[in-house]
């Protein structure tokens, strides 16, 4: 019962053509799902146009769903010539009371600067899914959202809110252009005693609810089990249907097991160090600690140090190569006490928010360039464990005995030496450095000046010196300018031993170890920073705060031109 009047292919194709990276960067986490199927065809009153949609934004309390803000209206349409709405109501306001009320009065909408993903399937074609999750998670569209909602992005993202997000069909209904939710569709429906879902159902109660529901149970809303290419039921609709929700975190927190005492990475070498004192131990009563890990027990006996002193005591092992905290016990025999008897370990995946797929559109008008950070750093420690020796005292002990002559002395020699103390001393140091180029895929770079819109290519290396144990430079992560140095990054991996690279692109038409710029970026200078992490001794990790930048001069679009045939 839907006419469809026309399609619109250009964007989807320019976004084939050029491989480019998305700048989404997700500092949330959605809530989202979609179904739909067939319209069918319209009638000269009550028809939609594909693309006529859009997205209502409300800012709800994490915990209660209570609304927080004005309710913001979104879409890439021109919907200046809408005649009827039902003003600026979220769902959550509805179904805590509020009533479906008619409005004549001028609507008001935003155009975002980063365009909308298409929201309503239009029978022909489904709406990616993927798409939108990544476009409502996105740092640049949801700094864009906390102006509008006059919420300041660090506040919006806090944990103490979330985004109710539902789909807003534009549509003409009895000849007139009409804007609507889904939610409102259903509760309008009930009023016209069903006309709604008559002549638009296909859209109003199929394709516009189906465009979003939660894929688990959040702010009182069940998850959406039904059909997903069927129409739904004015209840259906308002109870479930029509509705998604981004959540948002702390900082770093997706990659945190929490109630650690000591961070590591999944599958790596590490060292677990505690000191022990207490008493006075040598090789005649030294001291034994055990690390009790996993099903695995580590030994370290013949621990000795002097009175007053301590010892610092490790044992090397790899942790697991999934995500969980491991609880490690220490126990020490010999009459000494150590720093700690029970470590509770994060073992962390780092390897989780690498960029997603690049698309030729994104923009990001109200860029300004971020500070690097600087995370903890330590490229030298040095540590000392004592060893007993022994300084012999030789006494002669005289047993003198008569013999019916004359004395003879039968003593003997005794050694009343002693056990003494030295420290010896050990250090590691390390000396790590960051290079970015130009993708060796990139037609036009020259040296390190480049076009935005393709790829980087990056090698990190280190170099450790010195007498003590430890392990190479096992992890790096970088950081990238365009998601302001947080929430994206991509975790590098060895490519030999003193040599880490970036991971192969997924995204890359070539599968290369590249990371793309984006298309928006300004010209000049394109900053990265990298944190080298995990060379582990048993005093302390070492890591490096590292950058290195490209220039930027134009966009991959200089590269192209698009012009008919002759």
């Amino acid at each position: 019962m839907i006419f469809i009047k026309f399609k619109r292919f250009f964007a989807a194709f320019l976004a084939a053509i050029f491989c480019v990276n998305s700048i989404a960067f997700a500092e949330g986490n959605p809530n989202i799902d979609n179904g739909g199927g067939n319209l069918g065809s319209g009638t000269s009153q009550n028809f939609w146009n594909p693309g006529n949609d859009g997205v209502r934004v409300t800012v709800v309390d994490s915990e209660t769903g209570a609304v927080k803000s004005a309710s913001v209206d979104y879409t890439n349409s021109n919907a200046s010539d809408i005649k009827f709405h039902f003003g600026k109501v979220s769902k959550s306001a509805y179904n805590a009371g509020s009533e479906l009320s008619v409005s004549t009065g001028k609507y008001v909408y935003k155009t975002p600067a980063q365009p909308l993903p298409t929201i309503i399937s239009d029978g022909n074609s489904a709406a990616n899914i993927q798409k939108i999750r990544d476009y409502f998670t996105d740092e640049q569209v949801v700094r864009g959202i906390s102006n509008h909602v006059e919420i300041s992005f660090e506040n919006l993202t806090n944990g103490d809110y979330k985004l109710m997000i539902e789909p807003i069909m534009y549509v003409t209904y009895n000849g007139s252009r009409t804007a609507m939710t889904a939610t409102e569709a259903a509760l309008y429906n009930i009023k016209t005693n069903g006309d709604l879902n008559y002549k638009l159902g296909p859209l109003s109660h199929k394709n516009l609810p189906l465009s979003m529901f939660l894929e688990r149970d959040d702010l009182g809303y069940s998850a959406w089990t039904g059909s997903t290419d069927s129409k739904a039921t004015d209840s259906d609709i308002i109870q479930y249907l029509g509705v998604g929700i981004v959540s948002f975190r702390e900082p770093d927190e997706d990659v945190k097991i929490s109630g650690g005492d000591v961070e590591y990475r999944v599958d790596t070498d590490v060292y677990t160090s505690v000191t022990v004192s207490g008493g006075r131990h040598t090789p005649d009563n030294p001291v034994t600690v055990k690390f009790y890990i996993k099903n695995k027990v580590y030994t370290v006996g013949n621990i000795v140090y002097p009175e007053g002193g301590s010892q610092l005591v490790w044992c090397k092992w790899r942790t697991p190569n999934t995500e969980q905290i491991v609880n490690i016990k220490v126990t020490v025999t010999g009459g000494a006490s150590a720093s700690k008897t029970n470590i509770s370990a994060s073992i962390v995946d780092l390897n989780k928010n690498p960029p997603p797929d690049p698309t030729a559109d994104d923009r990001n008008d109200n860029f300004s360039a971020a500070n690097v950070p600087k995370n903890p750093q330590k490229t030298a420690v040095a540590w000392s464990v004592w060893e007993a020796y022994w300084q012999p005292k030789w006494v002669w002990h005289s047993s003198w005995r008569w013999t019916g002559n004359h004395w003879v002395d039968y003593g003997y020699w005794v050694d009343e030496g002693e056990w003494k103390f030295r420290s010896n001393s050990f250090s590691v140091s390390m000396n790590a450095k960051m290079e970015i180029s130009c993708d060796e895929k990139n037609p036009t770079a020259s040296g390190k000046t480049m076009k935005s819109g393709y790829g980087i290519n990056e090698i990190v290396t280190a170099s450790i010196s010195g007498n003590g144990e430890h392990t190479p430079l096992q992890n790096a992560v970088s950081y990238f300018p365009e998601f302001y140095y947080s929430t994206y990054w991509r975790l590098l991996e060895r490519t030999s031993n003193d040599i880490l690279e970036f991971r192969k692109n997924k995204f890359s038409t070539y599968n290369n170890r590249t990371h793309f710029t984006p298309v928006w970026y300004p010209d000049g200078n394109y900053k990265v920073y990298t944190w080298a992490i995990d060379c582990w001794t048993p005093a302390r990790m070492l890591s490096a705060n590292l950058t290195d930048s490209v220039s930027i001069s134009g966009n991959v679009f200089d590269d192209w031109h698009v012009a008919p045939t002759n």
